[in-house]
């Protein structure tokens, strides 16, 4: 068993390990994205800082939470990844996902794993520099309690591994459309909104905001580490937060599950 489990353990880590020297080899793609996230960081900033200076606070963030809530906040996109490389729904519709079947590794915790090792790749290039030019440029809210750190690293590890889940979902919508253009546009589009990447959530009304975090994963996926880093609501809070994500992961394993046993039932090889 614990041999098992050992194996187990060393395929998904190399799997990892692949993910990340894939996402390493493209350098002038990453200074690009790293670039346009820090100029965006500025006009969003400025923006959030426009307001706060006419009535003190936003939402309940002050200035110096906006910015780090900003900053931090560009510096995760690209590791969240929410609208990253689709490989899955072309080698459904080509057919070669049949040779991913028959490896002994589990389809979705293939997708996770990959997936995982260009997180960490993001983390150290596309996350460090719009953090380092917001400390830079801007007054930094620094959490006060070193705890708030190890909450906050917990955090993005659920964002990352529930925003997986949720593209594996997508992705496996290819087996029955095989074009999921259009359903990769919605996830897109309702993920960026409904997660605080276009502004904190705390300034749409109440009773959206709860549906927001209790109806869907949205929020797991950058409001909840961003309101852990600013200590919004206190360690208390966070706690609650990171528990939230917790619970969401559980959640789109067992859909993700659920929609993968329906999809290999309806595996058509194209073409013969």
């Amino acid at each position: 068993m614990a041999g098992t489990i050992a194996s187990g353990t060393r395929v998904l880590s190399a799997l990892a390990g692949a993910g990340f020297r894939r996402y390493a080899t493209y350098r002038q793609a990453t200074f690009a994205g790293a670039f346009t996230n820090t100029v965006f960081g500025f006009v969003r900033c400025y923006i959030l800082l426009s307001v706060a200076d006419r009535t003190g606070q936003v939402a309940g963030y002050a200035p110096g939470q906006l910015v780090t809530f900003v900053w931090v906040g560009q510096g995760l996109l690209a590791v969240v990844n929410y609208w990253g490389q689709q490989d899955l729904p072309e080698r459904v519709r080509s057919g070669e996902v049949v040779s991913d079947l028959l490896r002994p590794v589990d389809l979705m915790a293939h997708f996770i794993a990959t997936d995982v090792g260009r997180a960490g790749h993001a983390m150290l290039t596309r996350f460090v520099v719009p953090v380092a030019v917001g400390l830079l440029a801007f007054d930094f809210y620094l959490p006060a309690h070193p705890w708030t750190y190890a909450l906050f690293a917990v955090s993005v590890v659920l964002a990352v591994l529930v925003c997986s889940v949720c593209r594996y979902v997508v992705s496996l919508t290819a087996f029955w459309l095989l074009d999921i253009r259009g359903v990769l546009m919605v996830w897109v589009v309702c993920s960026s909104a409904g997660s605080g990447l276009y502004f904190p959530l705390p300034v749409l009304p109440d009773w959206l905001v709860t549906v927001l975090w209790v109806g869907t994963p949205f929020p797991a996926l950058l409001q909840a580490p961003l309101d852990v880093a600013v200590e919004r609501g206190g360690t208390g809070h966070a706690v609650a937060l990171v528990a939230g994500q917790a619970a969401w992961f559980a959640v789109a394993v067992g859909l993700a599950r659920l929609v993968q046993r329906r999809a290999l039932r309806r595996l058509v090889i194209q073409g013969g």
